[in-house]
């Protein structure tokens, strides 16, 4: 089941294994010309691969599932999901493969996944293949959040095929290679409980709870108390979202992990200008997963994955949906605690600053943002430079906004806000929209000089540095409206 390949890595299969019934064997498509483009050597250590023998026309094989390491059993993973609201009962890795599981540096079991590599029985119509611009964007963005300290999918390596695809250009081919704690998701459990087989979704349950959150092993109900885990894990993922200005884009339920951890950076954007209604997804028309609704959709899909549980809750099923609300009704606190906690610390504010005073200033420069259409990233950093003394720093930034700020600080001073901790939880750097698009135009050019440069500015967001102003400037005039989409 397990064994070791000549990159050094031992490769479980154990999903493959034990869940015949959610997956397809499957085998990635041929690639006719691969090339590396970009490999995450810090990445690749911690999880004990050689970066030169990636390198190598072997190990670029491996990247893209050609050559098969000894152990790994590929799967496309089956799954269900609700997208925009419309329940799909069959949807699945359409253009994706699990390769298996490897330990890390600390011995947590990851997946090694790849996206891009070919149709499969789950393809629905698809041709299975990526392109290089939609890859680069995940693997920068996935890569800038897990520097911010928010849970995430990792990306290993980017590798183009050699093959031209057709999207509305025709565009270069690629595969990303994605690293996480699991690909488990909500719809893996929407599937299961969908199948009427209780042991299939308890035997998948029991599976999540020993992978991800073991403790509820231990607990009186213990698959109340693994749904509750991952309550309070995607509860807590929105509100770092939220307090970075993050936006998903597409928060459906086969993209909700039962780790925690984000994953799917199709329609994904940050904010510039301050605006809770802020839309960049081409496909939601409605606002569904717009920034300020993210915590409701995280609840909505909780509530989803609560339904998949029910029978694992308690054989009487009135009594499992009791149990299931009680247990439902925590995501809000969790949310506002976590939200909370974390807005304090972007202001500076010490424990003793009650909560009422705190929630005041809050939610009063949140509104002053808002009506000034400040930037989100640039003025809570500049924030800090206020707190040492520098109110100038702030007006460069937050433009028409600045005499209400001005009023504004003079009551925040007198809180004495800790500059230096500021420092820490408010970055600099983050993935700019325009910049995003001027290094992935660049990479479609055969230029990686541009994302190397971003990737490296956003993967150390929180140390201003000499030489990297424009990596903290907000997008200029000519950029216009933003608008993303996912890739297929």
């Amino acid at each position: 089941m397990t064994a070791t390949t000549h990159a050094g890595v031992t490769f479980q299969n154990r999903f493959a294994r034990e869940f015949p019934e959610l997956g397809s064997p499957w085998q990635s498509e041929a690639a006719p010309a691969p090339r590396l483009v970009v490999l995450n050597e810090r990445l690749a250590a911690d999880l004990g691969f050689d970066a030169d023998f990636l390198r190598t026309p072997e190990g670029v094989s491996l990247l893209l599932g050609a050559t098969l390491p000894a152990g790994a059993s590929p799967v496309a993973q089956a799954y269900a999901g609700h997208q925009f609201g419309q329940y799909s009962p069959r949807l699945g890795d359409g253009r994706a493969l699990l390769l298996g599981e490897v330990a890390d540096a600390r011995g947590e079991l990851r997946d090694v996944h790849l996206k891009g590599s070919g149709r499969t029985p789950y393809a629905r119509g698809g041709d299975g293949r990526a392109v290089l611009g939609p890859m680069l964007r995940e693997f920068l963005v996935s890569e800038a959040m897990h520097a911010l300290g928010i849970p995430t999918t990792r990306s290993l390596a980017v590798v183009t095929t050699g093959r031209l695809v057709q999207r509305d250009d025709v565009l270069p081919g690629a595969v990303l290679t994605r690293v996480a704690s699991s690909h488990l998701r909500v719809g893996s459990f929407q599937f299961a409980r969908a199948t009427g087989d209780v042991e299939l979704l308890r035997r998948l349950a029991d599976h999540a709870i020993a992978r991800h959150h073991p403790s509820a092993s231990d607990a009186e109900n213990p698959y109340l108390a693994f749904f509750e885990r991952v309550v309070t894990a995607q509860a807590e993922l929105v509100a770092q979202w939220m307090l970075v200005g993050f936006v998903h884009g597409v928060m459906n339920t086969d993209n909700m992990t039962i780790s925690g951890e984000t994953i799917d950076y199709g329609p994904c954007a940050f904010l510039d200008a301050f605006d809770p209604d802020a839309v960049f997804s081409s496909i939601d028309v409605q606002g569904r997963y717009a920034f300020r609704n993210q915590p409701h959709a995280a609840g909505w899909n909780l509530a989803r994955f609560a339904e998949a549980l029910l029978p694992l809750f308690h054989a009487d099923e009135t009594e499992a949906i009791a149990l299931a609300e009680r247990s439902l009704s925590a995501i809000g606190p969790t949310y506002q605690r976590a939200w909370t906690a974390g807005m304090r610390r972007k202001l500076g504010l010490a424990d003793e600053v009650d909560a009422e005073t705190a929630e005041r200033h809050i939610g009063e420069l949140l509104a002053i943002m808002q009506r000034g259409g400040a930037d989100y990233t640039a003025t809570f950093r500049a924030l800090s430079a206020v707190a040492r003394g520098s109110r100038a720093a702030a007006l460069d930034v937050v433009g028409e906004a600045a005499p209400a700020l001005r009023t504004w600080s003079q009551t925040w001073l007198r809180l004495a806000p800790d500059a230096t901790a500021m420092d820490t939880v408010n970055p600099v750097y983050i993935p700019r929209n325009h910049l995003v698009e001027e290094a992935l135009a660049a990479a479609e050019r055969d230029d990686l000089g541009p994302f190397g440069e971003l990737l490296g500015a956003v993967t150390a967001p929180y140390a201003e540095r000499p030489g990297l102003e424009r990596f903290a400037e907000g997008a200029p005039p000519e950029f216009g409206s933003y608008q993303t989409f996912c890739g297929t």
